[in-house]
Order: structure tokens, then sequence, then C-alpha cells
């Protein structure tokens, strides 16, 4: 029989011990117990000041238009991934997270199965547009 090695979902996300973590628009219990297992910087709604991982559920264009908000949230070399559906319930697009994130001053670098209904994909500040360090 073979053996199926997969990657477990924090680390797919990047999410390392300690990081500050925000759950934004995002409710799910079992991802928030395995977030619990690895971080206890974790906030819900507006993230803090120089959070690491910004996990923001979006369904619609309008939801997207936060995107600059978070990004002047998350340290520089930090993240947003967009968690959205996939497949036949998707509402939205990939183009249209990655027109939004352009929008806002930030790339898409990778994508990742959020769940079995959901997709995630990574934002990030552009490497020319962080301040020297």
């Amino acid at each position: 029989m073979e053996r199926v090695h997969t990657t477990p979902r924090l680390d797919k996300l990047g999410i390392k011990t300690g990081m500050r973590v925000a759950l934004v628009d995002l409710v799910d219990d079992a991802f928030e117990a395995e977030l619990r297992d690895r971080t206890h910087d974790i906030t819900r709604g507006d993230p803090l000041p120089d959070t690491h991982v910004v996990v923001f559920a979006a369904d619609s264009r309008e939801a997207l238009g936060r995107l600059p908000a978070l990004r002047e949230r998350i340290v520089p070399n930090g993240a947003i991934w967009v968690v959205s559906r996939k497949g036949r319930a998707a509402t939205i697009r990939d183009v249209d997270v990655i027109d939004a994130a352009r929008a806002a001053a930030l790339v898409d670098n990778k994508v990742a199965s959020f769940d079995e209904t959901r997709t995630s994909l990574r934002l990030v500040i552009p490497v020319a547009l962080r301040p020297a360090p």
C-alpha cells in the first residue's frame, strides 16, 4: 500500500509557532483549534499592527475592497490568505482576487486548498515595495 504524504494545513499556509495571526470574517472552529496549537497570538476581526498572517474569508468582489486596510496591518514580509469557496459554489474567481490584490499594491504568489470546499490564495507586499531592512 502506497503512503500518501499530506502537508499539514498550517504548514501550507506558512504559519509558524508564535506568529501573530488574524482571522477576518472567517468562522471555522476546526481551523482555529489547529491554529491555537501553534500560536496564541490570534485576533478575530481587524488585525493588530504587525500581524504576520491574515486569513481573510471573502466571497464577493465587495469584500475584497478590505484588502488595502488589511495590507496596512501586516509586517512587510507578511501574508494575507484570501479564503473563498471553490468549484460550483464559488462566488468569486481567482482573477477577481488577483485584480483586487493589484489595486491594493499586493501580488499573489501561492495557492493552496484550504479544505474540501474552499481554496486560498496568498497575497504579499511586493519585495520592491517593502522597506529596506
